[in-house]
């Protein structure tokens, strides 16, 4: 059963009980004031009958309202000679005009007499009658019974009438409402409707830019649209940033494979010529082999220069498997230990070490003078490893000039700077020089690199919660600053290798 039809019976039913008891409360109240007319009109009657206990007869006084002979009826019952009652006295209204047949009103016996208002049918019509006992005034004893009756056919007929009328208006009005709560609920479910189709259509294609269009965004099925919008939006930005998950996964596995197929390819290549050298020949290296017609020493030379490349080649696939390493560190969560690190021995031991790299620009340190008494939460091998990348970009894309380390502080902030006046980056560049594998193409193929170190950098960076900025211009430089939080305060006993406070 669909929710429109379920909606439409519920309301339908509910119409029903309100209609039934407005009803039954309409009935109620028009039957009461009715009845209540009537039985006031009998009481008036029996207040202006005069009783005569001597003759036992009784006589109609002037009565309030108008006295309709026919329509009321009086009986006089006797108990003074039967306990189960005679009647005496009738008025004339109660013979049948043609026949003459009497009519008269059942009554109780003795002992069940009591001021009343009872329902008879009689010969097939309704009365009314008021039945009031007669008590003689010397003895107080009951003595007779006074019984007006009034014919209610035209009140019954004016209920049956409402009664109908009642039934036919409510089973219409059910019907209508029946009616225009379908169409009422197919309207007000539209929305729903349309919620259903956006589904079906994202399901079966792979376009998550379809909205669901709302009309009346303030009430329910507008709110429950606004909120599957912003699902939609959610589930769409996860999944292009997906793609671009896998697209970055695939371009890194595709550029790590070719940054390690080069090194790999030399390194063959070298293990080749060493087989032919030494394996194709005798194997003595004494006198001249026949197939390759060269002389010991220049195998000897040949096969020196060979390993070399292969031992370089071995150290450039190392440093690459290493940063390999760190960046799936990253990726898969890791948290690097941090502990409470003076700054200062930690800029000074990389400037030291900085000094044994080749270069051709010049080496220039400091000012230092703002690390002073600078404490940072941190992990010394991790930040010399970034210092340490900043600086041989710079070498490597300085062929003169200058690359210096300097320190800056901005408040509860410590910049570790490292600047150069080499050839500088493009503006195009800059955006790109944080992702994996990325190299410009102006420098690529002329300096060696995996373009790896820059990600490793920023990587650390996020980790010490700092900041790694870059500001640069082509031809005239760049400048890569490192900004870290300062601790509020040092440990209570100095020492870099103190473990972080609890």
């Amino acid at each position: 059963m669909s929710i429109r039809l379920r909606l439409t019976l519920w309301y339908s039913g509910l119409l029903t009980l309100v209609l039934v008891c407005f009803g039954i409360i309409l009935y109620t109240f028009v039957y009461q004031s009715l009845m209540s007319e009537v039985k006031k009109q009998l009481v008036n009657i029996s207040r202006s009958v005069e009783f005569y206990p001597t003759r036992f007869d009784f006589r109609v006084g002037r009565v309030s309202s108008a006295f309709d002979p026919n329509t009321f009826y009086l009986q006089l019952v006797n108990y003074t000679r039967n306990n189960n009652g005679v009647i005496t006295q009738i008025s004339p209204n109660m013979f049948a005009n043609d026949e003459r047949d009497e009519l008269t009103f059942p009554y109780p016996s003795y002992s069940e007499v009591k001021s009343r208002f009872v329902m008879r049918e009689i010969r097939g019509m309704s009365f009314l009658i008021y039945e009031n006992p007669l008590v003689a005034e010397e003895t107080g004893a009951l003595v007779g019974l006074l019984q007006i009756g009034a014919f209610i056919g035209r009140e019954e007929a004016m209920l049956a009438q409402l009664r109908n009328i009642l039934w036919l208006a409510g089973g219409f009005g059910l019907a209508a409402a029946f009616a225009l709560g379908m169409f009422l609920s197919r309207k007000a479910l539209s929305p729903i409707n349309r919620v259903m189709e956006a589904a079906m259509q994202i399901q079966h294609g792979s376009d998550l830019s379809v909205r669901i269009p709302r009309e009346k965004p303030n009430d329910e099925i507008g709110r429950l649209t606004d909120t599957l919008n912003g699902m939609l939006s959610r589930i769409e930005k996860a999944y292009k940033e997906l793609e671009e998950t896998n697209a970055a996964q695939r371009r890194f596995v595709s550029d790590a494979s070719h940054e390690l197929r080069t090194p790999l390819t030399t390194i063959r290549g070298n293990i080749d010529l060493l087989h032919k050298i030494w394996v194709a020949g005798d194997g003595t290296g004494q006198d001249q082999d026949p197939e390759s017609g060269m002389a010991p020493e220049d195998k000897l030379k040949l096969s020196r220069e060979a390993i070399q490349d292969i031992a370089d080649e071995a150290r450039r696939m190392s440093a690459l498997v290493n940063d390999l390493l760190s960046l799936a560190r990253a990726d898969a969560g890791y948290q690097m230990p941090l502990e409470p690190l003076e700054l200062k021995p930690v800029a000074e031991e990389a400037a030291r070490r900085a000094s044994f790299l080749p270069r051709q620009a010049e080496w220039a340190v400091g000012p230092l003078d703002d690390l002073d008494g600078v404490w940072v939460n941190g992990n010394r091998d991790y930040l010399l490893q970034l210092l340490f990348i900043l600086i041989e970009n710079g070498f490597k894309y300085t062929p003169q000039g200058e690359v210096r380390l300097y320190a800056v502080r901005d408040r509860d902030r410590i910049g570790l700077v490292v600047s150069d006046t080499g050839i500088g980056i493009h503006p195009e560049d800059l955006p790109h020089i944080f992702e994996r594998f990325y190299r410009a193409d102006r420098s690529r193929g002329e300096r060696s690199g995996t373009g790896l170190g820059l990600s490793i950098a920023k990587w650390i960076a996020d980790m010490h919660g700092g900041v790694l900025k870059v500001k640069s211009e082509p031809g005239k430089g760049s400048m890569f600053s490192l900004w870290l939080p300062i601790r509020e305060s040092e440990p209570a006993s100095g020492g870099g290798d103190m473990p972080p406070n609890p």
